[in-house]
């Protein structure tokens, strides 16, 4: 990928932090597209915000069913609640996504992927999902594009609140807290848990001729987690502000494996944000945070192996508002990547530097976003990514957006380095794409049609020839998302559907192939209508049916389940709600040989005044 001039990096002399304090109110508020605050409407970008209202309506167990039915989002999960979930945006493969949970990064140096199943849902104040490129803001692995977590922030009186539940599989749901804030202070603290029996997670076969998880072992496959977060601020004076913030989640998750078959995990974000308005048309911001996953595995309870990783990460900000149609943001991150645990690496660490500016501007009908960064990542050197979008209004109701954006990722340390597997020689890998949408705002509701294409070059995928990870494959994605929201006859109508061609491009006999885990296609469908004091909905979700493997031997079917919820309103304080899950009760797998619920109802009693 051609380099920036060293000219342009030498001017960026400060750094964007990935939010900006803002109270979350009226239209939700996007922060992670362009790093800077702005309506879904405003933004360039192709953006899904669900917010503190989606999560309560939908009665969500988990991250993994908030997101399901994402334009553009495949989910592949090995077994139920608590198992490992892989996302797949705009068919880019599952470490090509960024994830922020308060504005800091998030997981696993070894990996490459977040532990989605881990993130307590009941903390959660709103999800922002950036659908496309980021590196020229954020650097590696947003290829795919970037999701960020926001735990639930105080504001209002002191109130508590609080939650339980109980459904099938024997789970049970938990969760109390405390909120508040003013004009200067604000807090949230709260905590949940969630203990569930499972289900058998695998039906795999043993060697020789495994299959699936390489065992059979017909248990149920249970998992606890215990879970806390914190969010504080304070504003000291019209012009400073410092906000701190933190979550833990420990999780203990059986499963079915040949090596090992339970996980006792830690996952933990500390974070603090600075915010300090240096004149009428200066913002400073500063983040630091620190990440870790940590992991300890065990064979029917005896100890095998641990892996920990720790990321901690520093930003500065600098937000200048040239005029009221003019942001330039200029900006530095600096970020350390480490491992630790049982198993020895060539190396243990690595740190990136990268420089970045952005150039905001809008001139009557036409929106104008220009973005460029230079990594100096320690291992791999330089690497320079950019971006390009505008935005033309044809007239007060309809809007065309056309975007470039160039990304890369930085190979991971079990890639380069996991004994007996990794393959030190391996080059980042590098993308560019292309994006073209239609966006309508009416009376009755709100549309939006986009289509993409993204090619990916020196994509890491493992060789069967050297039996290691190998920059041996070549991939053109093509796709095509549409969404409608409205409102007709007092009922809540959104739709979503997603049309991908995920196809392999490299050389051999994967050519043409169906890239694995991606569906082609998916929809959904969610009705919700208030009657008196009841609240009821259903949702509809259907996928095509996808592959298992690279060669495009192993067929997944598709599916479609649909789920019911009601919820009534006893006070203003006191609800009941009930849902039913896959009320038809089918079988379907989104990873070969690995189960999913079946048909579940769970039950909560919620207060929240």
């Amino acid at each position: 990928m051609k380099k920036c001039c060293t000219a342009v990096a030498a001017i960026l002399l400060f750094c964007s932090s990935p939010m900006t304090i803002a109270d979350n109110i009226g239209d939700p508020i996007i922060v992670t597209a362009t790093r800077m605050a702005q309506t879904a409407d405003e933004s360039l970008a192709s953006v899904t915000v669900i917010t503190r209202d989606d999560i309560q309506r939908q009665q969500a167990q988990s991250v993994q069913d908030l997101l399901r039915g994402v334009p553009g989002l495949s989910i592949a999960n090995n077994g139920g609640a608590g198992k490992t979930t892989s996302l797949f945006l705009r068919g880019t493969e599952a470490d090509h996504l960024l994830v922020l949970i308060d504005g800091v990064r998030v997981g696993s140096a070894t990996l490459g992927t977040t532990a989605f199943q881990n993130i307590p849902v009941e903390q959660i104040e709103r999800i922002e999902i950036v659908r496309g490129p980021r590196s020229s803001l954020y650097g590696s692995e947003a290829i795919g594009g970037v999701i960020q977590i926001f735990m639930r922030k105080g504001e209002g009186d002191i109130r508590p609140f609080a939650s339980i539940g109980g459904g099938s599989y024997n789970t049970v749901t938990k969760s109390v807290g405390v909120s508040g804030g003013g004009d200067r202070g604000w807090f949230s603290l709260s905590t949940s848990e969630v203990d569930t029996d499972g289900f058998n997670a695998c039906n795999g076969k043993p060697s020789p001729g495994g299959v699936g998880c390489f065992t059979s072992e017909p248990d149920k496959d249970g998992y606890r987690s215990l879970s806390t977060s914190l969010h504080a601020g304070y504003r000291f004076s019209k012009r400073f502000e410092l906000e701190l913030n933190a979550l833990r989640s420990d999780a203990e998750t059986d499963f079915d494996g040949s090596f090992v078959n339970q996980s006792d995990s830690r996952q933990q974000v500390l974070g603090t944000t600075m915010r300090v308005d240096v004149t009428d048309i200066w913002q400073l911001s500063l983040i630091a945070g620190r990440s870790q996953d940590d992991n300890d595995n065990f064979k029917d309870g005896a100890f095998k192996s641990s892996f920990e990783t720790a990321r901690d990460t520093i930003s500065l900000q600098n937000d200048l508002f040239l005029d009221a149609n003019q942001v330039m943001t200029l900006g530095y991150d600096y970020q350390d990547d480490g491992v630790s645990g049982t198993t020895a690496y060539t190396y243990s660490s690595r740190n990136n530097k990268g420089l970045f500016m952005q150039y905001q501007r809008a001139m009557a009908a036409h929106d104008l976003q220009l973005s460029v960064r230079r990594d100096d990542n320690e291992q791999f050197g330089e690497n320079s990514t950019g971006g390009v979008a505008w935005g033309y209004a044809l007239n007060d109701k309809l809007r065309t957006i056309l975007s470039y954006g160039a990304a890369f990722r930085a190979p991971t340390f079990n890639e380069l380095y996991y004994p007996g597997y990794g393959n030190a020689r391996l080059a980042p890998e590098e993308s560019n794409s292309v994006e073209l949408g239609l966006r309508r705002q009416t009376k009755w509701g709100r549309w939006a049609l986009t289509a993409y294409q993204t090619k990916i070059n020196d994509l890491i995928a493992y060789d069967a020839i050297s039996y290691a990870p190998n920059n041996i494959n070549q991939t053109r994605i093509r796709g095509i998302e549409a969404e409608l929201d409205s409102h007709v006859m007092q009922w809540d109508l959104n739709a979503s559907l997603s049309l991908l061609d995920p196809e392999n491009r490299s050389s051999g006999p994967n050519n043409g192939k169906q890239l694995a885990r991606r569906s082609q296609q998916s929809l959904r469908l969610d009705a919700d209508r208030r009657i008196n004091n009841f609240h009821l909905g259903a949702t509809l979700f259907t996928e095509a049916k996808r592959y298992d493997d690279f060669a495009n031997t192993r067929l997944l079917g598709g599916y479609a389940t649909i789920d019911l919820r009601a919820e009534y309103v006893i006070t203003s304080a006191w609800r009941l709600q009930a849902r039913v899950a896959n009320l038809l009760d089918k079988n379907y797998e989104t990873a070969a040989y690995f189960n999913q619920a079946g048909r579940s109802l769970f039950l909560t009693l919620r207060y929240q005044p």
